[in-house]
């Protein structure tokens, strides 16, 4: 096995294809709803937490599927894949969804301190996290993604 030290080479591979388009489709499909639900193209869901579907859930399992794919799934890099995929959908399903009910919690605090006294303040982000459907949503959109793009690369 030769190493290629060319970063460019990534581009010619189909796990950085389908881990992208994974991630990038999951964006759109939340700028395309936000265009159902408010008439305008707003670009800022390109780059967005929170929402459905999760993008990290689809980027990670979009990797893990295609290693699993092309290099089997018995392979140690597929399984470190699954792993990163498992961890990144726990962490977007339960610690990031709780610290957007705290910045919730938070806001609301500062929203009745401000209303009491003269006080500027600032609202913290509160989308940050997901629910189990939106990780499952992301996730079947990385599955599919990577389907079609190994599918494609061969």
């Amino acid at each position: 096995m030769s190493l290629d030290y060319n970063p460019v080479h990534l581009l010619q591979t189909p796990w950085f294809w389908s881990a992208f388009l994974s991630w990038t489709v999951a964006q759109c499909i939340k700028m395309t709803t936000g265009f159902f639900k408010t008439g305008r193209v707003d670009f800022e869901y390109l780059l967005s937490t929170g929402g459905m579907p999760s993008a990290h859930s689809s980027m990670v399992c979009g990797l893990f599927t295609c290693l699993g794919l092309t290099q089997g799934f018995d392979d140690p890099v597929t399984m470190l894949a699954l792993a990163f995929a498992s961890i990144t959908m726990f962490d977007a399903a339960n610690v990031r969804r709780a610290a957007g009910h705290q910045a919730r919690v938070l806001n609301i605090m500062i929203d009745e301190l401000f209303k009491h006294h003269k006080l500027h303040h600032t609202h913290l982000k509160e989308l940050l996290g997901h629910t189990r459907k939106e990780v499952l949503a992301g996730m079947v959109t990385g599955v599919a993604t990577a389907l079609l793009i190994t599918w494609l690369w061969r």
